[in-house]
């Protein structure tokens, strides 16, 4: 196990850009999920308006 953790001494190179990567994902996902829900919002009212 410890073998696979240093990644044949590349660990310290390796774990952060899994790191970066991870919070990368993490914020393409918030800044989605936040931009949908603005879209929802704004065609519900839109629609409210049209009635």
């Amino acid at each position: 196990m410890a073998a696979f953790l240093s990644m044949g001494g590349y660990a310290a190179f390796v774990w952060p850009a899994y790191g970066v990567s991870a919070v990368g994902i993490a914020a393409a996902i918030l800044i989605t999920a936040r931009s949908y829900r603005r879209a929802k919002s704004r065609l519900a009212a839109i629609e409210r308006g049209a009635r």
